[in-house]
């Protein structure tokens, strides 16, 4: 079962080393927006993998030894730190103990606005996802009407091949994409209100 909490309230709970429910919450969260935050820094996807796994670890353990103070910064901005550290290294252990020479990615991880907005895309990929799951499990929308407005919005084909596709009117692809936005807009508000830093 989805635990659904603020991130302020996922955060006291966390202080609990016993509470494996909301550390699967948290990785559930977390772990994908990590996981694509490496992969835009340049890693593959095992790679990636392992620096998301290494970051959840680290934090939790730093987390519980009290080392997160909210009035310094968004949880984001730490969990980007402890990431950003832990490609370094990762660098460092692939060249054999010297930085890897990449001017590109080096001038990426040393630029912090660039890593707050490869933060925050992921961050909106993941909650769009999560709403996109929500609302094909939960809502009464015909799977057929988001399947147009997937390959409508997701997938960037044109009305007319979506409606050729379905053997209805290009009016038609409108009217489902209307619907869907509709609904997704009240999910992803709801999602992003939890995923809000606290």
């Amino acid at each position: 079962m989805e635990i659904t909490r603020t991130t302020t309230a996922m955060l006291d709970a966390l202080h609990d080393p016993a509470n494996a429910e909301i550390w699967d919450a948290f990785d559930r969260r977390y772990r994908s927006i990590l996981i694509g935050f490496a992969r835009n820094l340049g890693l593959n996807e095992q790679d990636s993998a392992d620096i998301a796994q290494e970051t959840l670890v680290r934090f939790v353990k730093e987390y519980r030894e009290g080392r997160y103070d909210r009035e310094r910064g968004r949880l984001g901005a730490w969990l980007v730190g402890i990431a950003r550290f832990r490609i370094l290294d990762h660098r460092r252990r692939k060249g054999g103990g010297a930085e890897l020479i990449d001017e590109a990615i080096a001038a990426k991880l040393d630029d912090e606005r660039h890593l707050t907005q490869i933060w925050e895309n992921e961050r909106r990929h993941a909650i769009l996802q999560v709403a996109m799951r929500e609302l094909r499990e939960t809502s009464r929308t015909d799977p057929r009407t988001i399947e147009m407005f997937e390959m409508l919005m997701v997938h960037g084909l044109t009305p007319q091949s979506v409606a050729e596709h379905h053997g209805v009117t290009t009016h038609d692809v409108y009217l489902a994409k209307s619907r869907v936005a509709q609904g997704l807009r009240k999910i992803v508000d709801r999602i992003q209100a939890e995923y809000d830093d606290g």
